[in-house]
């Protein structure tokens, strides 16, 4: 884990170090990923979105410094209003330490937080406060070389009981995307 100082509103957040991040950002280039939109992996996150019932569904890559969302579903502007009355939108980049893929990526496995306030280790995140995220659901995208590339996560505006359906859903729809992803960038994929 690593202590990042505490932000204006005296956030502690721990976000886990990650040692595969200068690695994965080189496999990423490789494949050619997580610098650019991808018009598939949009519609990809529409599906996923669509599947789940979910308003955000995203295919993230994460490098040492931030996250980019190669592929967004997000809900329509003014659905999510913060205290101050205004209504932000989620765009294609976020630093490392908002939200939960991060932790997704170090663990290398799954994560189910059906309300993240239940849990004082995410309930402070920015994402909670700056886009109202409440539920999330997210799986590694794990490469043929064994590198988690990022995620593949959909999250809410309410607490919701993803259950077993939603963890085997998230788990089989990264893999396969992982295996997808590798074969369309890497001419040397299997």
């Amino acid at each position: 884990m690593s202590y990042d100082p505490p932000r204006p509103a005296g956030r502690l957040l721990l976000t886990p170090q990650d040692g595969e991040a200068p690695a994965r950002a080189r496999r990423l280039r490789s494949l050619g990923l997580g610098e650019r939109a991808d018009p598939a992996l949009d519609a990809f996150a529409d599906r996923l979105g669509d599947a789940t019932g979910a308003p955000y569904a995203m295919v993230n890559f994460v490098d040492e410094h931030r996250q980019f969302f190669a592929g967004l579903r997000r809900p329509a502007r003014g659905t999510y209003r913060k205290g101050d009355g205004s209504s932000p939108e989620m765009g294609r980049v976020l630093p490392r330490d908002h939200g939960f893929c991060p932790h997704v990526v170090v663990r290398r496995k799954a994560l189910v937080l059906e309300d993240v306030l239940d849990y004082p280790r995410f309930a402070g995140n920015p994402v909670v406060d700056e886009f109202g995220i409440r539920s999330y659901l997210g799986a590694p995208l794990i490469d043929s070389t064994g590198m988690v590339l990022g995620t593949v996560c959909v999250a809410d505006l309410t607490p919701r009981a993803w259950g077993r359906a939603g963890l085997e859903t998230i788990k089989s729809t990264a893999a396969d995307l992982a295996m997808g992803l590798e074969r369309q960038g890497d001419p040397l994929a299997p």
